[in-house]
């Protein structure tokens, strides 16, 4: 299997493949989408990780996101939310070592039960009872 670190992936991605930019990251498409329009937004520096981005490298990133959402729901009127997620270290699940912002739009009826989201990365974390005042 290739080593997606050695080149680093998002250092050498094609420029075909690039379907936003801007001077501080660009986005494409995630080779293995979690649901369709399923995007990456990448700084183009190659640093490991968010909490390295500098303001305006956040800031372009930000930018990105909210550029891609418009277009991925424009091109598909299924997409009622979005997930929006970073992997921060190997613990985290972080296997490409160069920073990168996941854009998953979702659908009604995508999974039996959203409740949670972005807590489902510790499944018995996800869903969760609310407290009674």
């Amino acid at each position: 299997m290739k080593d997606p670190n050695n080149p680093c992936l998002f250092c050498t991605t094609k420029k075909e493949d690039i379907i936003e930019e801007n001077e501080f990251a660009y986005a494409t498409f995630d080779s293995y989408p979690v649901s369709n329009h399923h995007s990456l937004i990448i700084p183009k520096r190659h640093v490991k990780e968010y909490f390295e981005l500098s303001e305006e490298e956040v800031s372009g990133c930000n930018q990105l996101i909210k550029k891609i959402k418009i277009k991925v729901e424009n091109n598909d009127k299924s997409i009622k939310g979005f997930n929006i997620g970073i992997n921060s270290g190997k613990e985290a699940g972080q296997s490409i070592m160069h920073c990168h912002i996941h854009l998953i739009p979702r659908r009604e009826g995508d999974v039996e039960n959203p409740q949670g989201g972005v807590r489902g990365v510790i499944p018995s974390k996800q869903h969760y009872i609310r407290k009674s005042k």
